[in-house]
């Protein structure tokens, strides 16, 4: 989203994975059902048990009760049950309304363009591509108003997007306007020409002050929202981090990653105890009191892009400068780090330094 393994380009099997967690349950492919056995001593109500284990909502899982897509294997399960221990539910979730791709008047804040791609300095808030939940308003809308051409770039649902960031990460994206550029950018991913770097504001010092984290990262076997560094049905993920500044109960890292997976800097901090400030879905309140505020969204920006030109190969490089938020956040913490120095005292962090493997998590 980090050289033995390059990142990679959206394929049919990433699909799902390229939404926001919170929306890929209810987007999963329709002809991969949803099998979940019930463990001995649940008894509770099937809805709300469903819901648990499968990241779906519960009036989500009520609507597919009715409509006869939760079965066990011989039957379908009608509303009102309780779950039985020792049966198997599978869900068969129907495919997904079509999303009617439309230009809108969305500005973008665009550092480079020629015939063949656009790079992007994406803010925060903003969807990279319609999905469930989030129909219009996203970049792609605003790159079919900027480049009304690209819409039959690469397939209707994401055209010209070979890579992605989450909702509530900003920073910078290179877009192909062109089939030619679109694979020719594919090919550089899948050989490892393409270089991101991220900025990070973490909670917690990561020690040592560099490190390599290399695992797997899957699905939450806990909560099918999250993700998570598993020890089977992962992807490989490596990804470098160096602290920057180091605040005491917190710090600024610069953090490269070698394989695109899904919240990947998110999942491999979160791993290591120094989860991304701000972070809704792997952080906690708790954690960010070691701020002098808590953020509003994840305080994670794709800084640095470097990759071939997809028709002339010369290598490009690209860098966007921090955000507003970011700049905010880290102005206090350096006024928060300087009175703690001049008082000749500690800061007032338990554990600020936290260990963190190198070469696994």
């Amino acid at each position: 989203m980090e050289e033995t393994g390059p990142e990679e380009p959206l394929t049919p099997e990433d699909l799902a994975d390229v939404a926001d967690m919170a929306d890929m349950a209810d987007t999963a492919d329709a002809a991969q059902p949803l099998v979940f056995p019930c463990p001995e001593g649940e008894t509770g109500r099937l809805d709300q048990w469903l819901a648990g284990v499968s990241g779906i909502s519960r009036s989500r899982i009520q609507t597919l009760l009715r409509q006869g897509a939760v079965r066990t294997a011989a039957n379908a399960v009608p509303t009102g049950r309780r779950a039985t221990p020792g049966e198997t539910y599978i869900i068969h979730l129907p495919p997904p309304e079509p999303v009617e791709l439309l230009p809108e008047n969305i500005p973008l804040d665009i550092l480079y363009e020629d015939e063949a791609i656009l790079v992007v300095n994406k803010p925060a808030g903003l969807v990279v591509h319609p999905a469930a939940g989030h129909p219009h308003g996203t970049l792609v809308n605003a790159l079919l108003y900027h480049c009304p051409g690209m819409l039959s770039v690469g397939g209707e649902a994401r055209p010209g997007i070979v890579h992605r960031l989450d909702q509530d990460t900003s920073g910078l994206l290179v877009v192909a306007k062109r089939d030619d550029a679109l694979n020719a950018l594919s090919a550089a991913f899948q050989a490892g020409e393409v270089h991101k770097t991220y900025a990070a504001i973490c909670c917690g010092v990561p020690e040592p002050s560099t490190g390599s984290l290399e695992s797997l990262i899957g699905r939450s076997p806990c909560d099918r929202k999250k993700m998570a560094v598993v020890d089977r049905n992962g992807k490989w993920a490596h990804t470098e981090y160096a602290v920057e500044e180091d605040f005491g109960g917190s710090a600024l890292l610069r953090v490269r990653i070698h394989t695109g997976r899904t919240h990947q800097i998110r999942v491999h901090l979160k791993s290591i105890r120094c989860p991304v400030a701000g972070d809704r879905l792997y952080g906690s309140a708790s954690e960010d009191s070691v701020l002098p505020f808590r953020p509003p969204r994840q305080m994670l920006h794709a800084r640095l892009l470097t990759f071939p030109h997809p028709l002339r190969g010369e290598p490009l490089t690209f860098e966007a400068p921090l955000p507003d938020d970011m700049l905010r956040l880290l102005a206090a913490l350096r006024r928060a780090a300087a009175a703690t120095s001049s008082a000749g005292r500690l800061p007032q962090a338990v554990n600020h330094r936290r260990p963190a493997p190198v070469g696994g998590t």
